[in-house]
């Protein structure tokens, strides 16, 4: 049971998401892997500093400014710039990876990062890992 909410107007985060992210990866360990891309997906989910939220600037609309918020599509760019940097043998590594460059935005506070390969068994869905990766 997750017992970290993302979106907490206590501890005011917003919870912004990323679902199903599809992309071609050169990973794995095996000679084979290295040869063929594979096919990964990748879900992330960020808690982020909801500015407004606090009762000493709550607003009842934000300003409706992209400066203000986390643009999940730069966000996608910049996990689809790690994927193709080059082989990654391990889904742990790029799942660190990824979370790293996430963190480097200020405002996220908490980030989960899953990545799946897509094709590994021919009896399951996938078979990954997921993290949980905070600011310090």
């Amino acid at each position: 049971m997750d017992t970290t909410r993302l979106a907490d107007s206590a501890r005011f985060l917003r919870h912004v998401f990323i679902r199903d992210l599809m992309l071609t990866a050169s990973i794995g360990v095996y000679q084979r892997e290295h040869e063929t891309p594979q096919r990964i997906r990748i879900n992330l989910d960020l808690a982020v500093d909801d500015e407004g939220a606090s009762p000493m600037s709550r607003q009842a609309v934000g300003r409706d400014d992209l400066a203000r918020v986390v643009d999940y599509e730069a966000v996608a760019n910049q996990v689809r710039a790690i994927v193709s940097a080059g082989h990654v043998q391990l889904v742990e590594t790029l799942a660190e990876r990824i979370a790293d460059a996430i963190l480097q935005d200020g405002r996220i506070r908490i980030v989960r990062v899953r990545v799946e390969k897509l094709d590994v068994f021919a009896d399951a869905s996938s078979a990954g890992v997921e993290i949980e990766r905070r600011q310090r």
